[in-house]
């Protein structure tokens, strides 16, 4: 039995789930979501839980197990809370604004990057150099912060460029200089 797809996903107040046609639903309070899933994984309500299982006990099902498990419980935590991940920008004149559902960034070319923000997204950006990115779907969130921390990639020797905010970045000395 996989470890994850074993334990039951809570269902809380104010949520529906639905799935048929291989397509699981979840609608809550913040907005709805959908996800396919693989026939070989089974979904069973008992009460306010759903109890997600397999069919037979091939490893590429029970890497579905697990997965779908863990699908299912993300889209439930993304309708009531959300999801959030924040960016923060280090270096000399490096700064974020956001006009409408554009984010643009002086980052140090010779031009400002301007990104269109998804519509299912939200993105907050402070004085401090600080990028918020908000929204239901814990994949989009997570994929829009890594294409924004592409643009300008922490540099070990001075910290600069766009990190996520729990990110440690590892630094290098630099030359010596002359003995």
């Amino acid at each position: 039995m996989s470890r994850i797809g074993k334990i039951p996903v809570k269902i809380p107040q104010g949520v529906k789930v639905s799935f048929e046609n291989e397509v699981i639903t979840v609608e809550g309070p913040k907005g709805k979501l959908t996800q396919q899933y693989h026939s070989v994984v089974t979904l069973a309500r008992e009460g306010d839980e759903i109890i997600v299982g397999r069919k037979n006990e091939e490893k590429q099902t029970k890497a579905y197990h697990g997965l779908y498990r863990n699908l299912l419980n993300n889209m439930v935590v993304g309708v009531t809370a959300g999801f959030t991940r924040s960016l923060v920008i280090n270096g000399v004149g490096f700064r974020a604004e956001v006009k409408g559902n554009l984010l643009t960034m002086n980052l140090g070319y010779s031009n400002d990057i301007t990104v269109m923000v998804p519509k299912d997204l939200t993105t907050v950006a402070d004085a401090n150099g600080k990028i918020t990115i908000s929204g239901i779907d814990k994949q989009r969130v997570g994929e829009f912060a890594s294409q924004v921390r592409k643009l300008r990639l922490p540099e070990p020797y001075k910290g600069k460029g766009i990190r996520y905010d729990d990110e440690v970045i590892r630094r290098k000395v630099g030359k010596s200089g002359v003995k």
